[in-house]
């Protein structure tokens, strides 16, 4: 049994068990007749799924059947007795072990030698200090994946929550224990912790009063395949295509040189801090630094124009930004694809948003008075973050202060008739051109962090069974449509069941949809859609922009499309794509910042079109020439060097990326 397997079942029972801490005592494995006629040794309850007693003797196997005692029993956080609905005791067994069956719908209670049994986690109740507690969650934080470590939160979290429900404790006893958690397992600080729970109150005691799963199901919708969960038929649905079959495919051919072309700029993940102060400490301790308030000395200090550390976009960085832009360049129209605020999640509040949002309209009315812009809804806009409540939760918890405050700063750019779709779901589509669509999406209904969605998942406000309309209808009039959103439908961060619907009505209609632009990952990259039977053949590719941010690592960007542009009978297809940045480093010593083009996707990776099997063909190249695959890995970051090199794992994992256009299917790969 591998030490982190062991490890990530220890630390739950560290953090949910209220104890006195005079000194932290020895961590061992002791024999069983040892442990049992110590009187000193501290008792208490922790449910299991499964102790499989071995009639073998000595004290190695023995240990071994702790070690697997202690892996297994996180299957179930502890709970009290008489509202544990997964486990049954049976006292069956010889010279004092029982063996602990898993059987649904029954309640366990502790028996004196289910509490010998217990005791065997190896703990004194006086050991559970900060000490033991810091050092397991640095080991735990050393050896496990970023996934793992999530889901292993996650669940922490959820058994809290869940425990303190049912034990009748007030909102603020809740609270107090969450950000008690939260400290723990390293979330933020202190300060940081105090101000983060709260932000979530209303979501937490509204959804887990609706809710009635386990943290296994909880923390398996957010993160899957980490947390293990298996088939669920609550978590997977699907949505109604109609009975109009599907055109034959035409493989799609470059227009002529001579055709128009439309020039289209994407900018995405903005991130303001209306707070960045240059001289701040920008390498603080929080989430979030470069702020005023917290000056930084020498190497420390944060630049005039922004910094690599944790910290988001100056204003006058965003404003040189788009004077540069309005100044040089002439745009058919403009994509922003969600993410103002920064990254101070723990501060933030409804007013905040809306004041930051208008703050960003009137910037671009500004240096783009006459240049069309069309928006898509971040997971950052809301307050707390990621907290999107479909249309049926009304009242004060509703969304509908941000969506309403959505349509009003959208309608310098969008006609009145998207207003009730804005409203509903902050969702519309409008016709750009005859034959040409624009559909914009709410992906924060497949968002694995928006609580909301534990309440109800299928299809949240009707928008993929809304966005089959819109492509039906499209497809009859012969239109073709771009799709623009903000979480690329690919990542572990969309909703499985969500991103495999929407996969599928992009292979229903292929035909119809011809670009996809997403952002939020801050990064630089694609993902290759295949067909659902011809499973080799690509039929699309979503485009993920890269940020106007730095935070993390990475230098401020944009990215300029050459579409096939106005005139009958038009691909509407992305023909290039060219991404500009700003160099961090020199833009801070030199004082001035100059924005230049970093690459051309056609010129950089040798490409005569970026039609789908064109990029299906350029990720089959990175497998084997490493030349291709470290200019992919350079413009991933936006040309910032990074402190670790791709070793052959990671070069597996981000060209699986690429392939991987349905959450949590590697089936490409």
């Amino acid at each position: 049994m591998k030490l982190k397997e062991s490890l990530m079942c220890v630390l739950p029972m560290l953090i949910l068990i209220d104890v006195a801490i005079p000194k932290p005592l020895t961590f061992e494995l002791r024999s069983r007749d040892a442990l049992l006629q110590d009187t000193n040794v501290n008792k208490f309850h922790l449910p299991v799924r499964r102790f499989s007693h071995s009639s073998q003797s000595g004290t190695e196997n023995h240990q071994k059947e702790i070690v697997k005692y202690v892996q297994t029993s996180f299957d179930v956080l502890p709970t009290d007795g008489a509202t544990n609905k997964y486990l049954q005791h049976s006292p069956v067994g010889t010279d004092n072990f029982p063996s602990i069956a898993y059987s649904p719908g029954n309640d366990v209670q502790a028996t004196s030698s289910n509490v010998k049994l217990l005791s065997e986690i190896l703990f004194r109740k006086s050991s559970f200090g900060s000490f033991v507690i810091d050092r397991l969650k640095k080991w735990l934080k050393g050896l496990l994946n970023v996934s793992e470590w999530e889901c292993f939160v996650c669940k922490a979290a959820i058994g809290v929550i869940q425990r303190l429900f049912l034990a009748g404790k007030s909102e603020s006893e809740i609270m107090d224990q969450l950000i008690k958690l939260c400290v723990t397992v390293g979330v933020a600080d202190n300060r940081i912790c105090t101000l983060l729970v709260p932000e979530f109150k209303d979501e937490i005691f509204t959804v887990f009063d609706k809710i009635a799963l386990d943290p296994h199901e909880v923390c398996g919708v957010a993160f899957r395949k980490e947390c293990a969960l298996p088939y669920h038929p609550l978590h997977m649905w699907n949505i109604t295509l109609p009975d109009t079959p599907k055109p034959p495919v035409v493989e799609p051919i470059l227009p002529p040189v001579s055709a128009p072309k439309m020039r289209v700029l994407q900018i995405s993940d903005i991130h303001l801090d209306p707070l960045y102060k240059e001289g701040s400490n920008a390498a603080c301790s929080e989430p979030l630094c470069c702020r005023s308030g917290t000056p930084g000395l020498g190497s420390s200090a944060a630049g005039k124009w922004g910094d690599y550390r944790n910290c988001d976009t100056p204003l006058q960085t965003l404003e040189n930004l788009f004077e540069h832009l309005s100044t040089n360049e002439k745009f058919d129209y403009i994509l922003w694809t969600g993410d103002m605020p920064p990254h101070d999640v723990w501060n933030q509040s409804r007013d905040g948003q809306l004041k930051l949002l208008q703050q960003l309209t009137d910037l671009l009315l500004k240096y783009f008075p006459k240049t069309p812009i069309y928006s898509a809804i971040g997971n950052h806009e809301s307050a707390p973050v990621d907290s999107f409540p479909p249309p049926f939760i009304t009242g004060n918890l509703s969304i509908s202060w941000l969506y309403n405050a959505l349509a009003a700063s959208w309608e310098h750019w969008i006609p009145n008739d998207t207003f009730p779709d804005i409203k509903k779901g902050s969702y519309y589509t409008l016709l750009v051109k005859p034959g040409f669509r624009i559909v914009s999406l709410n992906t924060n209904y497949c968002n694995n962090m928006n609580m909301w969605l534990l309440v109800n998942m299928t299809d949240p406000a009707e928008e993929l069974q809304w966005l089959i309309g819109v492509l039906q209808a499209a497809e009859d009039k012969h239109e073709k449509v771009h799709i623009i959103g903000h979480i690329p439908p690919g990542i572990n961060d969309c909703l499985t069941a969500w991103s495999w619907n929407y996969h599928k009505i992009i292979n229903r209609y292929e035909s119809t949809v011809v670009a996809q632009f997403f952002g939020h990952t801050h990064k630089d990259s694609f993902e290759i859609f295949y067909d659902a039977k011809e499973t080799t053949r690509p039929i699309n590719v979503a485009y993920i922009s890269p940020s106007v941010t730095p935070y993390k690592s990475t230098n401020p960007g944009y990215r300029i499309y050459t579409i096939d542009g106005d005139y009958e009978n038009s691909s509407r297809m992305v023909l290039d794509h060219e991404n500009y940045i700003l160099n961090l480093t020199d833009a801070n010593l030199s004082g001035t910042p100059k924005w230049q083009r970093e690459y051309s996707a056609k010129s950089a990776y040798n490409m005569t079109s970026l039609f789908p099997a064109d990029w299906n063909n350029l990720v089959k190249q990175m497998k084997t020439a490493d030349q291709i695959f470290n200019s992919y890995y350079k413009y991933y970051f936006k040309s910032q060097p990074q402190s670790t090199q791709c070793d052959p794992e990671c070069k597996k994992t981000m060209i699986c990326a690429l392939q991987t256009a349905r959450a949590q299917d590697t089936s490409h790969c």
